[in-house]
């Protein structure tokens, strides 16, 4: 979550210190625009103009507070799917050998399993070819500086 949020039963809410220099209505809009399906319902829920929240919107400080805020929420969202990524992984490989599951539904498992294999293969062959050359720009870095 964006540094001074936290999430609560009701939604988003202010925790202590002065994080921004966001007005209350403000901050209150930051969590409707986290909270509600679009704009228009954001700005009902606190109570002004949907021209008022998209003029605020337009403003560089509280445009980089709600992004600052959706990157937190979005990466809550990631860790959830990543601690569910082992159940879901266990699903599929259930169905996958499931004798009694119709060889339609088995083969598309297995076509999973695969398919997810492969990609997660060229992830880690991509990242050792990054960090490869990380190493390598790190190194001609400090010989120039060295000579």
């Amino acid at each position: 979550m964006a540094k001074g949020w936290r999430c609560a039963r009701r939604g988003w809410q202010r925790m202590s210190g002065n994080v921004t220099k966001l007005r209350p209505k403000q901050e209150e809009a930051l969590v409707a625009l986290l909270s509600n399906r679009n704009v228009e319902d954001a700005a009902r829920a606190v109570k002004v103009a949907p021209r008022t929240l998209y003029r605020w919107l337009n403003e560089p400080e509280f445009d980089s507070a709600y992004r600052r805020a959706r990157r937190a929420a979005y990466g809550q969202a990631t860790a959830r799917l990543h601690q569910a990524s082992g159940a879901a992984v266990s699903a599929v490989l259930k169905i996958m050998v499931d004798s009694g599951a119709p060889p339609s539904t088995r083969l598309r498992a297995a076509d999973i399993v695969l398919e997810h294999t492969a990609k997660a293969i060229e992830i880690e062959d991509i990242d050792a070819r990054v960090s490869e050359l990380e190493r390598a720009a790190e190194l001609a870095t400090s010989s120039r500086k060295g000579a």
